[in-house]
């Protein structure tokens, strides 16, 4: 085991040499939250699927595959269509927005009245799931050091915030490109041919198991549709995914990009899937489902591989945590706080305000790690997330971008009465029941829709404020160096 501890610490020791790296570039509010809005192709789809492809795919993915055979592809299979769809369909009219967060979007759309309340609701999305990602290090760092819960969790938390609290985006943009190719050779390219090979092929595996391990709708229709619901429309409208559509650097590089980045995650969901079966020929008996992962990796690898492939692992969490982690200093800081004390910043203050967004990835990455050690159940806290993020926020936001009827007021009643009714339906069926996000969305949608046509249209200054943000003809405010850094290389 050497051999995988020195590759493990290497790969942490040169996570935090890419914060310090990173630190170097970010001098301005743009460079730090959204990486100067100067991201190329590569960069830009190698981040953004190793923001989206976390512990959850990686871990979780397998263990669905232990548990319903290749049908247990579908939850990042579903991750990976909702980024297809954001990026096709939305992501060149977001990344001409021009803005930082989602609540600022809706300022834009509906005239400057609902980014207190959507950006709590966000926050609380962002923070959950960052928090979910952060437990994981305890399953990686248990399986490498034999380590105690609290103490992986500490470890692996406080090495990302660090590096994400010395260079922002920067930092996490580096390293998140890292944490791309590591993935790739550790879970497609070494884990999955030797997970096959090991099981005995593919003969061998449909000769062991049932045949509903091999039917693509064996995980049940209703399954995928809840996982559609949650995970396909979360893409369309998360804080941590719009972020890194802010990073592109034009309309084809969001487009393309994250088409790229979207076609990846669906053979991801199959290697996992893949994996998963494998490990259920290799050991029928497992005590947990999502103990598959760990388990064919230290059995079954080399030394050396075991280690890359357990990086590979760290990897992912750590990118998903990374991103959640500035998505949710950054609605903290820019959506609430600013907000609630009522800050006008001058023109100029890049260095301040590098300073308190910075302040706040400290302060909410010590809140994350202290919840991650608070809670057990990784599943409870992320289907809490996404209940929240799309019971209470896909109405208004979709709403906002397709249709021009929709007004504040709607999108307020729509974000309070979705959010309400969502928390109420997880308290009365469950919190891992279907009904809540069912119901929620058609409440959020009947209050969107009623109390819009209910009330006065949106000012038409404000909607041609908006058209002319939307086309990219509009400058963004409040920053002298966009000037100066549009004339900068763009990063490839």
């Amino acid at each position: 085991m050497a051999v995988d501890y020195l590759v493990i610490v290497v790969y942490l020791a040169g996570m935090l040499a890419m914060g310090w790296w990173g630190m170097r570039r970010a001098k301005s509010k743009s460079e730090f939250l959204v990486a100067g809005r100067r991201l190329g192709p590569a960069m830009y789809s190698g981040t953004m699927a190793a923001i989206v492809l976390g512990g959850a795919s990686t871990i979780g993915g397998v263990g669905l595959g232990y548990q319903y055979g290749l049908s247990g592809a579908w939850m990042v299979f579903t991750i990976g269509l909702g980024l297809l769809a954001l990026s096709v369909f939305f992501s060149a009219r977001i990344a001409r927005l021009k803005v930082y967060t989602v609540s600022e979007m809706l300022d834009l759309r509906y005239g400057g009245r609902a980014g207190v309340i959507s950006g709590l609701v966000m926050w609380a999305y962002t923070l959950m799931l960052a928090v979910t990602s952060t437990i994981a290090y305890a399953t990686i760092f248990d399986v490498l050091f034999d380590m105690n819960r609290t103490l992986a969790i500490v470890l692996g938390g406080s090495i990302v915030v660090a590096y994400s609290t010395l260079g922002g985006m920067w930092s996490i943009t580096l390293t998140d490109m890292v944490q791309f190719v590591v993935k790739t050779i550790g879970v497609l390219l070494l884990l999955l041919p030797i997970a096959v090979v090991k099981a005995g092929g593919f003969s061998e595996m449909k000769a062991q198991l049932p045949t509903e391990y091999f039917d693509p709708l064996g995980i049940g229709g209703e399954t995928i549709f809840t996982y559609v619901l949650i995970y396909t429309f979360g893409m369309l409208i998360g804080q941590d995914i719009w972020q890194r559509v802010f990073t592109a650097r034009g309309d084809r590089t969001a487009r393309w990009g994250g088409t790229i980045a979207g076609t990846y995650c669906l053979a991801y969901a199959v290697a996992g899937a893949v994996i998963g079966t494998a490990a259920k020929v290799l050991y029928p008996k497992l005590a947990s489902p999502d103990d598959a992962f760990a388990t064919i990796v230290k059995d079954e690898l080399p030394v050396g591989v075991r280690g890359l492939v357990l990086a590979a692992a760290l990897a992912a969490v750590m990118s998903t945590s990374s991103g959640a982690l500035i998505a949710c200093a950054t609605v903290a800081n820019n959506d609430i706080w600013a907000r609630l004390r009522g800050i006008v910043r001058p023109e100029g203050e890049q260095h301040d305000e590098v300073k308190g967004n910075r302040a706040f990835i400290l302060l909410m990455g010590l809140a994350v790690i202290v919840t991650a050690i608070a809670l057990n159940d990784v599943v409870q806290a992320l289907t809490v997330a996404y209940n929240l993020l799309v019971g209470g926020l896909l109405v208004p936001i979709l709403g906002g971008l397709l249709w021009k009827r929709g007004t504040a007021q709607g999108a307020l009643a729509s974000v309070a009465v979705g959010g309400l009714a969502v928390i109420s339906l997880m308290t009365a069926y469950g919190i891992l029941a279907n009904e809540p996000v069912y119901y929620g969305l058609l409440a959020s949608l009947a209050a969107y829709v009623a109390v819009s046509l209910a009330t006065r249209p949106t000012d038409a200054a404000v909607l041609a404020a908006w058209r002319e943000r939307l086309a990219g003809r509009a400058p963004e405010p409040g920053t002298v160096s966009e000037t100066v850094s549009e004339q900068v290389p763009a990063a490839q």
